[in-house]
């Protein structure tokens, strides 16, 4: 196989433990507190002793239930205590964790269930979420087309009974179970192979139908080892976990938590990640690049709408900021007097605001599950915030490569975890063979012979380069990359992530494959446009009033001129569309990971794409 790098692997192999048995050995310390999470109104905590006593009852309770070995198990839920403990039980009864993202409709819901043949179902609630009805109705909607679905277990609320127990019934009665044959759950566990089948995690991908990464034990103790080895967590750390569980990213963070023992924070919710921030003031923060971005965009909005002195000062400061990222991106130095200035005057106290609002105590973030501007990278980083950046997919774990916390190189996601190879291939495509690449697609030997060759190099789909260092840098997409009618290679990505660094964008897509020139459909952010009229003293109205605004329009284009101003003439974007609705998950715009689904969103706005092939809105 040709390859332009290498990077060579360490002779470091996987973990010898499963993750039962990593808690097994933690909890042998009962006093030592494993989970923070809020109950009644108030933080609680859980020692790593009171969590395996749960997993005892509740694995000995879904044995009771008729879950034998191998079967497979689905948790349907929001992150929460209960998240975990079903997890790790689920593993000591010798069965497969099938995660279910709590935003899935219920025809996503029954494709998983009956492509894994679930027996059982785990459901936090039935509280009303966003456009849907809950997650129990969803689930009672598709239960008739789930033939293999025998149970269904809701961790709180009513239940009709017949098929659906309630999580307390199920634990009480593993109580019982557990404490008339207590080596039960021991031999259990010591039947557990490191090659059975820890999980099945199915993919959110933009195209298709899901596929179902199968992960073993050996896999995921050999990622928690890794996490380890490279400092993206120590156990004198306090994690904020406020990630889906159905995300690989949210799975690394719980592995690395049973081989390590650091404190982790359980977040009540998205909603409320600041407030729990500055409630528990955690060390670490692993996050998706868009909580980076709407940090970025806040104080850029908050500090340029400033009155008088403040906001000049401000806008000053930042037009000398725009200045510092484009010397940094091309590799020069930026040490004017000016910016010096701006540093102690105005990044100084942004840096003592952030601190405050993320609880003043954060070591590091990691950032993971999409690619960081490396605009908002040098943000954080100007202000001495260190933020790790990470690339891996499920199909390795998700952490392959990542930057360390003592050499962070902005714009790359770093080198790769002692133990993983990394090689680019001839076409540029980034591969990776080692101990964290998963065992196969379930009931999908075709995918999974085109994904892992003979060698047993995972092909990515990814293109990216090495450095001299063996930091990967992600160019894009192999199949998102954008070839125009001139023949020239676009990573749409890139201008994406650009786009979103201005505080009126929400969403981009840039389009233009095999067409003459680059547009971009484009959302705006809901607050950014409010804060905009009113700061103009235009009126304010619905989301799709907002977004016809001229001031709205006015702004959208000016971000638009700024990106184009950093691209050769063949990558600019010549014509936008606003349109008047965000993209959103509930719309099937939107993958759970908040990624764009370029093809539902090319059918569904193909006319206006078509329209700005015509002579609308043009970018001079």
């Amino acid at each position: 196989m040709r390859a332009e790098n290498q990077v060579a692997a360490s002779a470091t192999a996987g973990g010898d433990a499963t993750l039962v048995q990593l808690l097994i050995q933690r909890a042998k310390n009962a006093s030592t507190v494993g989970v923070s999470h809020k109950k009644d109104g108030r933080w609680q905590d859980v020692t790593f002793a009171q969590f395996l006593d749960e997993v005892k009852a509740l694995s000995a309770g879904l044995v009771a239930q008729g879950v034998k070995p191998g079967d497979r198990v689905a948790i349907f839920a929001n992150t929460s205590l209960q998240w975990l403990i079903c997890d790790v039980a689920i593993s000591a009864a010798q069965a497969i964790t099938v995660p279910i993202y709590a935003s899935n409709t219920p025809d996503e819901c029954r494709y998983i269930l009956n492509h894994s043949e679930t027996t059982l179902v785990f459901v936090d609630n039935d509280e009303k979420d966003a456009r849907q009805a809950g997650r129990l109705t969803r689930l009672r909607q598709k239960l008739a087309e789930c033939p293999a679905l025998r149970r269904i277990v809701a961790f709180e609320g009513p239940v009709a009974g017949g098929t659906e127990l309630s999580l307390a019934d199920v634990i009480a009665q593993g109580r019982t179970e557990h404490a008339a044959r207590p080596d039960d759950f021991e031999a259990r566990v010591a039947g557990v192979s490191m090659e059975d089948t820890a999980s099945i995690i199915y993919t959110s991908g933009t195209t298709g139908d899901p596929k179902g990464v199968i992960l073993t034990h050996r896999n995921w103790a050999f990622e928690a080892k890794a996490a380890q080895s490279v400092g993206m967590m120590v156990p004198s750390d306090s994690v904020m976990l406020f990630l889906p569980l159905a995300h690989v990213f949210a799975q690394v963070v719980k592995a690395a938590w049973l081989s390590m023992g650091y404190r982790l924070v359980v977040a009540e919710s998205v909603d409320k990640l600041l407030a729990n921030l500055v409630e528990t003031r955690p060390s670490v923060l692993p996050s998706v690049p868009r909580v980076f971005e709407k940090v970025y965009n806040n104080v850029v909005a908050n500090g340029s709408a400033a009155p008088g002195l403040k906001g000049r000062l401000f806008r000053w400061a930042f037009k000398l900021f725009d200045e510092y990222v484009e010397a940094r991106s091309q590799g020069r130095e930026y040490a004017t007097l000016g910016f010096a200035l701006a540093k102690k005057l105005v990044f100084s106290k942004v840096h003592a605001a952030i601190s405050e609002k993320l609880g003043g105590n954060m070591r590091v973030f990691i950032s993971g599950g999409a690619p960081l501007s490396p605009k908002i990278g040098y943000f954080f980083d100007l202000l001495g915030l260190k933020v790790l950046e990470g690339y891996g997919l499920t199909e390795t774990c998700a952490g392959t490569t990542v930057n360390r916390e003592h050499k962070i190189k902005i714009g790359s996601v770093g080198a790769p975890v002692p133990g993983m190879e990394v090689m680019i291939a001839s076409d540029g495509e980034i591969l990776i063979r080692g101990p964290a690449v998963m065992k196969g697609y379930y009931k999908n030997p075709e995918a999974t012979a085109e994904a892992i060759d003979a060698e047993n190099w995972f092909h990515t789909g990814d293109i990216g380069e090495l450095d001299a260092d063996n930091y990967l840098r992600i160019t894009d997409r192999k199949k998102d990359l954008i070839v125009t009618a001139g023949g020239k290679n676009v990573a749409p990505q890139n201008l994406e992530n650009a786009l979103k660094t201005h505080a009126i964008i929400s969403q981009a897509m840039v389009y233009g494959d095999k067409r003459p020139y680059l547009v971009v459909l484009i959302t705006v952010s809901e607050e950014g446009a409010r804060r905009l009229l009113l700061d103009q003293g235009a009126p304010v109205g619905t989301y799709a009033d907002n977004a016809r605004r001229p001031e709205v329009q006015a702004a959208v284009k000016a971000a638009v001129d700024q990106v184009n101003t950093q691209q050769p003439p063949y990558a600019t974007l010549k014509r936008f569309t606003v349109l008047e609705n965000d993209f959103s998950q509930e719309t099937e715009e939107l993958t759970p990971k908040l990624s764009v689904k370029r093809k539902v969103c090319t059918q569904k706005y193909r006319a206006q794409l078509d329209r700005m092939y015509e002579g609308t809105t043009v970018v001079d």
